[in-house]
């Protein structure tokens, strides 16, 4: 294997597609919670949804999965799906909106690059919603990798950011 090879720096992760154990409760969720837009549908076993007109961010099927039982806590499989907001004044209202609906939050992180609020969708799939800081902000150990760390994100400061 030629281990020389390096992803193009525009690389990027198209979309995630989601067993779901009950379709309508997932787009609850996804489209009437965190605010995306629905994209299409098929039938009643999947919906796609994006934010800003894009095909799809994320699939979401039953095709496998109705009224199937979460996946195992300690089983292999998806870690948490990350969604990227622009700033962050717009993780600040999706906190506020979560906070407004009661939404349960399992985490919430300051990790140097980036802030992150943690959370788990109606079939327990982990959810990393979070902002990068700018890069030229980023700080770099001597040996010229990136310095990230996990501390608790302030939360109060981050919904001054509503103000």
């Amino acid at each position: 294997m030629n281990t020389e090879y390096t992803a193009p720096a525009q690389t990027r992760i198209g979309h995630v597609h989601l067993k779901v154990a009950d379709l309508e409760r997932s787009l609850s969720f996804y489209r009437d919670l965190l605010g995306f837009e629905l994209t299409t549908m098929y039938g009643d076993q999947a919906a796609f949804i994006s934010a800003g007109g894009y095909h799809h961010h994320i699939g979401l099927n039953t095709w496998h999965s109705k009224n199937a039982p979460p996946a195992s806590r300690h089983g292999v499989g998806l870690y948490h799906t990350a969604i990227l907001y622009p700033t962050r004044k717009d993780l600040a209202v999706i906190y506020d909106r979560l906070r407004k609906a009661n939404y349960p939050i399992s985490g919430a992180s300051d990790h140097g690059v980036s802030e992150a609020l943690y959370l788990n969708d109606p079939d327990n799939n982990g959810v990393e919603l979070y902002w990068d800081r700018p890069k030229d902000t980023w700080q770099y150990k001597p040996d010229g990798s990136i310095e990230m760390y996990t501390r608790p994100l302030d939360l109060d400061s981050l919904l001054k950011e509503l103000d």
